[in-house]
């Protein structure tokens, strides 16, 4: 066990349970740290269900593009901790990451508070002390009692498209989850809102609107679709005509054009030629990622695909379905999933019925005790019509991928998986 693991499994038994929404354990501890939160760089906080962290990405590449410095604060992540927070550009050194977390740990002396808690406070930290021209904010859950929400003055708010996840904390309506993420909101910080169901645009405007706020809107106040294999972005400043997004997938156009509309609206210093290199450069692992090298790509002869997407939900298993039907030569399908025990796989997989994938092989993901065992997975998907086979590991599922003519292989149903994977691949995210 490396010593970051260490101290990450000490702080991890502080508190009972994983996840417990609320700041009051979070706020006395940042008030002991001289409130760190409220030393920041200028602060883009964005809540959503899917694509917060690609809607970060874009934001990040714009901002890198235009000679910007920036701050990242994302959550989970993949294979390494370090990922979860850059400074200026870099994730964080091992080093000052373990002296961080451990000066938090002392100073919270044994209190209880629970593991996102006590890292996003030595996240504010790390981002008080080094200078950078903006920080990117990605809640963890929710928003309204989202421990990233105790910045009191953020520049902008975005929320990305809601939909059904994460019930038993957010609730179990559309309007319900939509008034927990609004939560983010603060009078006098502007906002841009992703493409939303009807039932959250109305709890979106509403809260907007007792704050004071006018959010500009998805869909009515911008656009961005593809159009000959470009980008074209159109608000009320006019029209853009922008490569396409180095990222995969339909969806990656209106997760652009979000983020596109956040620097216009939030008055970033961003041209369009920084825009048009973001959008060439721009990186986000486990997100419909080819894989065409590496360990793991090696069990597949040439002929065959391998693909990784870390989307864990129907919302983003109707995101991936589209994004693997857009590829442009049709082959032969084959699922290699596993999936968390909160989350149905059936709902998942009813996404790629179109698609009809020759083979579901179904994985227990390695080291999570609260992930769906294989043979139940594979057993849900033969009751919903699919041809399905439990494996034990992704290896055994490759080798028995590569029996299948030319297949598509596409490993999916968790970010807990995916990061499994790139670690056993070799291709650890940087």
């Amino acid at each position: 066990m490396s010593r970051t693991d260490a101290i990450l499994a000490r702080l991890s038994r502080l508190h009972p349970k994983l996840i417990d929404l609320s700041l009051e354990r979070m706020l006395p501890l940042l008030e002991r740290l001289g409130n760190p939160q409220d030393h920041l760089p200028p602060v883009i906080h964005v809540a959503g269900t899917n694509a917060k962290g690609s809607t970060i990405a874009y934001l990040r590449a714009f901002l890198e593009a235009a000679g910007r410095t920036v701050h990242v604060y994302n959550s989970p992540h993949l294979v390494r901790f370090n990922e979860r927070i850059r400074l200026a550009g870099k994730l964080v050194g091992t080093q000052k990451l373990n002296a961080a977390l451990e000066r938090v740990e002392t100073v919270n002396n044994g209190d209880p508070i629970t593991f996102f808690e006590v890292t996003t406070v030595t996240a504010f930290c790390l981002f008080a002390e080094m200078p950078a021209d903006y920080l990117l904010l990605e809640t963890g859950m929710g928003g309204t009692y989202d421990t990233t929400n105790v910045v009191k003055h953020p520049l902008g708010n975005i929320i990305t498209p809601i939909d059904y996840d994460h019930q038993a904390f957010l609730g179990s309506t559309i309007a319900e989850i939509a008034a927990n993420k609004a939560g983010i909101l603060k009078r006098g910080a502007r906002a841009v809102m992703g493409l939303q169901r009807d039932e959250a645009h109305r709890v979106l405007d509403r809260a907007a609107r007792r704050l004071g706020i006018t959010p500009i809107w998805q869909g009515e106040d911008f656009h961005g679709a593809e159009e000959d294999g470009r980008l074209v972005y159109r608000d009320e400043k006019g029209l853009l005509d922008l490569p396409p997004p180095a990222l995969n997938g339909p969806h990656q156009f209106d997760n652009a054009a979000l983020a596109i509309a956040a620097t216009r609206h939030f008055g970033l210093d961003v041209d369009k030629a920084a825009l048009a290199e973001g959008l060439r450069r721009v990186t986000w692992p486990a997100r419909m990622q080819p894989l065409r090298t590496g360990k793991l790509r090696a069990l597949l002869p040439p002929g065959h695909e391998l693909w990784l997407d870390g989307g864990h939900n129907a919302h983003g298993a109707a995101a991936l379905a589209r994004a693997v039907a857009a590829l442009p030569e049709k082959k032969p399908l084959v699922l290699v999933m596993g999936m968390m025990s909160n989350r149905p796989p059936e709902d998942f997989l009813e996404h790629f019925r179109a698609l009809d994938p020759k083979m579901v092989f179904s994985l227990t993901i390695p080291g999570e005790k609260n992930a769906h065992k294989a043979a139940a997975i594979a057993a849900r998907a033969r009751a919903r019509g699919f041809v399905a086979r439990p494996m034990r590991s992704v290896a055994s599922a490759l080798a028995q991928a590569a029996k299948i003519e030319g297949a598509r292989v596409l490993i999916c149903g968790s970010l807990y998986l995916a990061g499994d994977v790139l670690a056993r691949n070799g291709t650890v995210p940087e």
